[in-house]
C-alpha cells in the first residue's frame, strides 16, 4: 500500500506537470489527505471489528449493529474520487512522471 506521503507527492507531481501549482489545487490536495487519513482509519475498524459488531443497547441487551464505519469508508472514497476529477486527474489524463530509473526500452532507443 502507498503511503500517504508518497501519495500527496505524487499528487503534486501531477500539478506541477500540468502547470496547475496553485494554492487552490494545493489546499485540495490537503483535502484529499484528510480524506485519505480517514478512509484508512475506517479501513484498520472495519478489520478490528467488521461489517456487523455486537455491542450492547441503552437496556443492558446484546444486538448486531451495522458498523458505521462501512458507510463512512464509502463516503470518503466519493469524496477523494470527486477531489482527483476536480483536479483534472484520471487514468486518461495522468502525465506520465519520469522516476530517473531506465528501462530496457529507454536503453534501447538511446543506444540507436
Amino acid at each position: 500500500m502507498a503511503k500517504a506521503k508518497e501519495v500527496k507527492e505524487s499528487l503534486i507531481n501531477q500539478l506541477k506537470a500540468k502547470g496547475a501549482d496553485v494554492t487552490l489545487y494545493r489546499a485540495l490536495i490537503d483535502d484529499y489527505m484528510w480524506f485519505y487519513q480517514q478512509f484508512h482509519q475506517m479501513q484498520a475498524d472495519i478489520r478490528k471489528r467488521g461489517r456487523i459488531y455486537m455491542t450492547v443497547s441503552a437496556a443492558g441487551k446484546d444486538y448486531e449493529k451495522n458498523n458505521p464505519s462501512v458507510e463512512d469508508a464509502l463516503k470518503y472514497s466519493k469524496q477523494m474520487v470527486a477531489i482527483l476529477a476536480a483536479l483534472g486527474l484520471s487514468t486518461e489524463t495522468v502525465v506520465p512522471f519520469d522516476t530517473g530509473k531506465n528501462t530496457e526500452k529507454d536503453s534501447d532507443e538511446h543506444d540507436l
